[in-house]
């Protein structure tokens, strides 16, 4: 793991709002598998008892107000949600404007509010701060998450970089130009959840077959997980691993037929695009 030097020591991140993924994001930049060492992680967040609990459960400390947490981060993730996020940008706006009139004392801002674009955020600032955007998914809780990133012009490649390695604990990171950035709002952002419904789904229908309830469950996950897997291992795409589980008269090309008839492969592209469409709308 390698020492990042900003200020005389390591470098600070700061963490406004304490829901699942910001505290999930800050558990990463901890794990082993990031690759720069955080001196410390501060929090701040409307309800300051759930601030105390993430920093207590992470070793952290609390800031006294968002203002704070801007004075004293050299990464400022806002892990707010969109509606409240202009709010916040207009409080924290003069220690923002201030920092940057300190050229030894970095800053960068990490946002990840969907629809929200940098030009956006900048604009409510009324100054061009460095800005990171990023959207990540749930499954960065267990280190197995999608988080993709667009960086702003003002960013320097090298604090691009290290984001990515303090990042990098949360599972894939991936870099993208930020056009694309509410269609992966609408895959991989709300992904997860189109997931689990057809996890549940699969685990009623084993119910309905006959198998115990949380046989079924760990079942379907399972099966998840590994057809997931057989795409990542060995590259072939989904249709081909399809076909190999696929033999002539059998069972397995009775339910896909079922799943036809049932317009399930429209019914999952017109959930991602009405995902991607309320990104947009959010902006």
């Amino acid at each position: 793991m390698s020492t990042v030097e900003l200020n005389g020591g390591k470098m600070t991140i700061s963490c406004i709002g304490c829901g699942n993924m910001g505290t999930a994001l800050m558990k990463g930049a901890l794990s082993e598998e990031a690759e720069v060492a955080v001196e410390k992680i501060g929090f701040t967040d409307a309800d300051r008892l759930r601030a105390e609990a993430a920093a207590a459960s992470l070793g952290g400390t609390v800031f006294a107000s968002n203002t704070e947490a801007v004075q004293k981060g050299n990464y400022v993730f806002l892990a707010v949600k969109p509606q409240v996020l202009k709010s916040v940008l207009e409080e924290i706006a003069p220690a923002v404007k201030k920092r940057l009139s300190t050229v030894k004392n970095p800053l960068t801002l990490i946002s990840m509010a969907p629809g929200w674009s940098i030009e956006k955020i900048q604009s409510v600032l009324e100054v061009k701060v460095p800005v990171v955007r990023i959207m990540p998914n749930t499954p960065s809780l267990i280190s197995l998450g999608v988080v993709v990133m667009s960086a702003s012009a003002e960013v320097p490649a090298e604090r691009s970089a290290e984001l990515e390695k303090i990042l990098i604990g949360a599972g894939l990171v991936d870099c993208l130009e930020e056009k694309y950035m509410d269609a992966v709002t609408g895959l991989s952002g709300s992904g997860p959840a189109f997931a689990y419904l057809f996890i549940e789904a699969l685990a009623d229908g084993g119910v309905r077959a006959g198998l115990p309830r949380d046989k079924a469950l760990r079942y379907a996950a399972q099966t998840v997980l590994g057809a997931a897997a057989m795409i990542i291992e060995t590259g072939k795409h989904p249709g081909e691993l399809k076909d190999m589980v696929t033999a002539p008269g059998g069972t397995t090309i009775a339910g896909v037929a079922a799943l036809e008839n049932g317009a399930f492969r429209a019914s999952a592209i017109n959930a991602v695009e009405a995902a991607w469409r309320r990104s947009v709308e959010l902006g």
